[in-house]
């Protein structure tokens, strides 16, 4: 037998969503709120009466008349809370700033070498801090902090099966926050970047993440698909040459060789920026380079449509290149796409940097509009 919500979770259930729905539009008026959710004028009118005497809402100017009194614009009172999330790389450690409307407010990325040792972890404590003194953040209103990290990650038991980049295996994720005095979370570092750029949207998406290793994510049904054994998306170690270059994993020809940011950047004393600078001048190592680059990307994402039939967003380190080199790429897709003449499925990212971060701490965001 289905059990009756009761009245009081009925208004709350829906004080939540007119909040999730000003959260996700930037600023609305009551009346776009009860057309776009169904909601009838009063019960609109007494729940945005209940967030703003909260706290949670607040006027955020008129819309243009149309003919009678102007509409009032609503937001989100963004400096109400904050969420900080921070990722982990193997020689990097970044941290953004995150207000409840979901803007980034500071970030920050230091270089710092991983290491597995409690030395490390206490320096990572202590220089979230001094971030946060940086940022003049109060403390009392932090949410959490999110980390996002690189690995397969169990998100629930807070453990990691497997990172080659850290060079780690089952892992206690707790001996990371240790150091840190605030409700914490794990994600994988692409999982991460994934939900940063994914949230909100209504379709299925492919992300391919460009970066030192190549990663990703599969966004189906409004969630990121995990796997059976937390496994799923790891398209760097799909064969795309057999018998190829080796990979760090053991195989050969894998995507992750061809593809990852390292495979730019080594033309360059492993300066990424210096290759697409050099790129720009038209330095013909690094422009054969490319060319090779964009073919075996293209065949990589050709893949991707044929399994998925979706969008593919690309991320990551050369992903915040990309803008410019679409086109190019698009021309190498043409050579291997026969069932679609269409190539606008693959964009960039809206992040050029820090996703991970952003997609580790937006979860404390999101779990606080749930908790209202």
């Amino acid at each position: 037998m289905e059990q009756k919500i009761s009245n009081a979770e009925t208004k709350r259930l829906n004080k939540i969503k007119i909040a999730k729905y000003i959260y996700h539009h930037g600023e609305a008026s009551k009346q776009e709120i009860a057309a776009d959710l169904g909601f009838s004028m009063p019960t609109v009118l007494q729940r945005v009466k209940e967030l703003s005497e909260e706290g949670v809402l607040v006027e955020a100017g008129e819309y243009e008349s149309t003919g009678g009194r102007k509409a009032k614009a609503l937001s989100i009172a963004a400096d109400i809370r904050y969420a900080v999330g921070l990722d982990i790389t193997r020689n990097h450690i970044s941290f953004v700033l995150l207000d409840v409307s979901g803007k980034v407010r500071y970030k920050k990325r230091l270089r710092s070498a991983f290491e597995d040792g409690d030395d490390y972890y206490r320096e990572l404590g202590i220089r979230l801090e001094e971030f946060l003194d940086a940022c003049r953040t109060d403390r009392k209103r932090i949410l959490g902090v999110g980390i996002s990290i690189p690995g397969i990650v169990d998100e629930e038991r807070r453990w990691m099966t497997q990172s080659h980049v850290l060079r780690l295996e089952e892992f206690d994720l707790g001996k990371v926050s240790a150091y840190i005095p605030y409700e914490t979370s794990f994600r994988n570092d692409a999982n991460s970047a994934a939900y940063a750029e994914l949230r909100g949207i209504g379709q299925n998406t492919i992300y391919l993440s460009l970066s030192n290793t190549v990663g990703g994510a599969i966004y189906i049904d409004g969630d990121i698909y995990k796997g059976g054994h937390f496994r799923s998306a790891e398209f760097g170690h799909m064969i795309l040459v057999p018998g190829g270059t080796p990979c760090y994993c053991g195989k050969k020809g894998c995507m992750d060789s061809y593809c990852s940011a390292r495979a730019l950047a080594k033309w360059a004393g492993d300066d990424l920026d210096a290759f697409f600078q050099g790129l720009e001048h038209e330095n013909p190592v690094y422009q054969a380079a490319w060319r090779d680059y964009l073919g075996y990307l293209a065949i990589a994402i050709t893949n991707l449509r044929m399994a998925f039939d979706c969008d593919v967003i690309l991320g990551g380190y050369v992903g915040g290149y990309m803008d410019r080199y679409l086109g190019a790429l698009e021309d190498n897709i043409l050579e291997y796409q026969i069932f679609e003449s269409d190539q606008n499925y693959v964009r960039t990212g809206r992040y050029k940097h820090e996703a991970a971060a952003i997609g580790a701490g937006i979860r404390f965001v999101e779990e606080y509009f749930d908790s209202l």
